[in-house]
């Protein structure tokens, strides 16, 4: 047996585009070699290997930054701006020293998903004299708040803009609602769409109800979904695929299978929302969730029927429902299939597949998949980390839970809820609970707002330490934040403060 696999295969696939259900005990020649010995061998070997220092927090390490240039005349010199942002950040890495216009700056923060420094670099520009409110800047502002989990610096944000003078436009409004949307606030979202309505410029759309939908759906209030698409008819909106799909999700989700095959059905009678690629790929993520995998398969040919094709995302479901079940051989003939119709294996498909070693702490695999994503030039992302923190943990790898969050650090990946999670997991494995207390504490201090599988992994380790007055305190600090939540407040409090230095103004 190979001591390394590949994630490339040369077994072979059917036509059919689904390998078949059936079991066999034949394994296929391929370069994917599964190594079950690698947990235990890695476990035995570092039981009694040190985890860290103590008070060490591994994401402590940030991006080095390039030092302004001393000579004076590239101070003095005048800086034209540059339309090619593009072009001339690419100039960027060849250079040895280099400092940001305003523009650039902002630009670069919210590309990196750096929602605070964006805001502080955003007020900087705001002070300029060439200073002009545009809405695009706006809108991309408000959407990275929302992604962010930040929905009240949204709202502070949309205010500042209409005091600028700058009119509001229903894009605008449907991003602020998408901000509190994503953060569950369903009474603050239904209040900007009551102030949409009543004005003759900013009526909502499709777009806005099928976000809201959204909302409620993920929030089990099926309630309010019937009411608003009343109110979409009243108002002569048609729902397109876009809000049939989110039903379709939602119902699904819920287990509502029923529901759901009744609004498939409609799809498949309607002019106006027929089902579509990404329909399949919800039906395919539902039923691939639920560990149901001949359903999903059966719904794979059926879609195939209707003449809808999978795509790159399709695969993906496939390989991460069959990673799941520990079902190699089918994980292995999906990605095959995709290299022989050109399909690209993305960051994702890499995610998938370290996934599915990390659940089972199988170090060995997980790290020559990384090696291969890294060496095909994929970027990793904040979900590729959190597998590979987890799965380390599960190995009891633990030094290289540090080693892959200083990693992180250096390429600039997001720390969200979810990167801080896998810590604090990786933290209570190792039964080392000062040091997930402090990584707690840094993740709020981040801003990061912890989520219920946070508080569910801290008070599992409390538990399992007889630690009831901590666990009693996280009970009671949860309930706090669900009220907090509820009332749509959202705090601001800032830790680091922002280098001004680091940008040139133009």
């Amino acid at each position: 047996m190979a001591s390394a696999f590949q994630l490339f295969l040369s077994s072979s696939f059917l036509h059919s585009p689904l390998p078949t259900t059936a079991t066999t005990n034949r394994q296929p020649l391929r370069r994917l070699l599964i190594s079950s010995s690698a947990t235990a061998t890695a476990t035995a070997t570092l039981s009694n290997k040190k985890h860290w220092k103590v008070g060490e927090y591994p994401g402590i390490s940030e991006t080095s930054i390039s030092k302004f240039s001393n000579n004076d005349n590239f101070n003095k010199k005048k800086r034209n701006p540059i339309k090619n942002i593009k072009k001339k950040l690419d100039n960027k890495e060849k250079s040895t020293a280099w400092v940001n216009t305003v523009t650039e700056a902002l630009s670069e923060a919210i590309e990196k998903k750096q929602w605070l420094r964006a805001l502080q670099v955003f007020e900087m520009l705001r002070k300029q004299p060439f200073y002009q409110p545009k809405e695009g800047t706006y809108m991309r502002l408000l959407v990275l708040l929302g992604r962010s989990g930040q929905p009240g610096q949204a709202c502070k944000l949309f205010d500042e803009m209409t005091e600028e003078e700058l009119d509001p436009t229903p894009e605008l409004y449907t991003a602020l609602l998408g901000a509190c949307c994503r953060s569950n606030l369903i009474d603050k979202a239904f209040s900007i769409l009551e102030q949409m309505k009543s004005l003759p410029l900013c009526q909502p759309d499709v777009y806005t109800y099928s976000i809201l939908i959204k909302a409620c759906i993920d929030a089990c209030r099926f309630e309010l979904v019937n009411s608003l698409y009343d109110e979409m008819a009243e108002r002569l909106i048609t729902p397109n695929t876009v809000t049939q799909n989110i039903v379709l999700s939602g119902y699904g989700k819920a287990g509502k299978y029923e529901e759901m095959e009744k609004v498939l059905t409609s799809m498949l009678n309607s002019t106006t929302s027929k089902p579509d690629v990404w329909t399949m790929n919800i039906i395919l993520s539902i039923f691939g969730n639920e560990g149901q995998i001949e359903m999903m398969e059966k719904w794979y040919e059926k879609f195939r029927s209707f003449g809808i094709e999978p795509e790159t995302r399709t695969f993906n479901i496939l390989i991460g429902a069959y990673g799941k079940k520990k079902m190699y051989n089918k994980m292995s003939s999906v990605m095959e299939y995709m290299r022989r119709l050109s399909f690209p294996w993305t960051t994702s498909t890499y995610n998938n597949v370290i996934e599915a070693f990390s659940d089972v702490g199988d170090a060995k695999n997980m790290d020559y998949t990384f090696d291969q994503m890294r060496a095909e030039g994929m970027k990793a992302d904040t979900k590729t980390f959190c597998c590979l923190i987890r799965g380390y943990a599960n190995a009891g790898l633990f030094h290289k839970v540090i080693s892959s969050v200083q990693l992180a650090g250096r390429l600039e990946v997001p720390e969200n809820t979810s990167f801080f999670n896998a810590v604090i997991y990786a933290c209570s494995k190792a039964g080392d609970l000062i040091e997930m207390e402090r990584v707690f504490k840094r993740m709020k201090s981040k801003l990061c707002q912890p989520d219920s599988a946070t508080y569910s992994v801290m008070m599992g380790a409390y538990r399992k330490e007889g630690m009831s007055d901590k666990v009693y305190d996280l009970e009671q600090e949860m309930q706090m934040m669900n009220d907090e939540v509820s009332k749509g407040e959202d705090g601001v409090e800032v830790d680091a403060p922002f280098d001004a230095d680091k940008v040139l103004v133009m």
